[in-house]
């Protein structure tokens, strides 16, 4: 990695931390912040992410890692909540960096994609349909709600990624560093015995 593009890292993970951003927006916020030319080659998200970790320890070691929990524990709730939809934790969350800023991000595996939807409006809960690009390069709905979260006092953000049930499959295949992406609620709770 270059100077720059170290550079573009740590500042793009102090957005991350401190804003609540996620990777592919700090990067361009930070390329901007520091007046480099639009073109400017990019760090790669593993590298944005080494350098959150390293603010997270430099500047939140007291308070990030009950946050963490937190958040884990919200986390369970939900997917204890949405369990028929096979609701599997990525994202900050699951991979141990996510702060008071960062949003619960759910992957839900469906044998129908309209259940979770109608799953969430027999709940009673309001909910925003938004189109993102998916773990394999293909759009998928993605259903954002706002949780109030207890132990952090304030409204933590719910996205409930909408898949096939097929899905499932290749969703579990281990990333660049060895670590599964995401996990399902048995793997979450591993997570927080072994916190606890």
């Amino acid at each position: 990695m270059s100077d720059v593009q170290l550079e573009i890292a740590a500042t793009a993970a102090r957005m991350v931390v401190e804003e609540g951003l996620t990777f592919g927006p700090a990067k361009h916020r930070a390329v901007k912040e520091l007046g480099l030319p639009g073109r400017t080659s990019l760090p790669s998200n593993d590298e944005v992410e080494a350098q959150v970790r390293d603010y997270i320890a430099l500047f939140c070691a007291d308070t990030q890692p009950q946050e963490l929990r937190a958040l884990r524990e919200h986390a369970q709730v939900w997917m204890e909540r949405l369990a028929e939809f096979r609701p599997h934790l990525g994202g900050a969350i699951w991979h141990g960096w996510a702060t008071r800023l960062s949003d619960i991000d759910l992957a839900l595996f469906c044998d129908d994609p309209k259940s979770a939807e109608i799953g969430l409006i027999n709940q009673n809960l309001r909910f925003e349909v938004q189109s993102q690009t998916g773990m394999h390069g293909h759009p998928v709905d993605v259903l954002s709600l706002h949780s109030f979260c207890r132990d952090l006092g304030e409204d933590i953000g719910v996205h409930l990624r909408i898949y096939d049930l097929q899905d499932l499959r290749g969703a579990l295949v281990p990333d660049a560093q060895g670590r599964s992406p995401r996990g399902d609620l048995a793997a979450l709770q591993r997570l927080l015995s072994e916190d606890a």
